[in-house]
């Protein structure tokens, strides 16, 4: 089972970055759990400095911005 956090404070670009890691995971059909981070401490112990974050399995994947669906299949994968 996957575990997705979606790190950030609510924005806009976080919902959208959230529904996109959610299309992506259930296109693939893996297992997952997801999980919104928005305690910005929380946060800064990734070591991320700009939101939206996508962690899989605690690895930081992306920051800064919204990758596309089809970007976030390959970090799933």
């Amino acid at each position: 089972m996957k575990k997705i956090q979606i790190l950030g404070t609510g924005c806009p670009k976080c919902q959208k970055l959230a529904e996109n890691a959610e299309a992506s995971a259930n296109a693939l059909g893996i297992e997952y759990t997801i999980e919104k981070v928005t305690d910005i401490n929380e946060i800064m112990n990734f070591g991320v400095m700009m939101t939206p974050a996508l962690v899989v399995d605690g690895e930081v994947k992306v920051a800064g911005k919204v990758p596309d669906p089809e970007a976030i299949k390959a970090m799933l994968a």
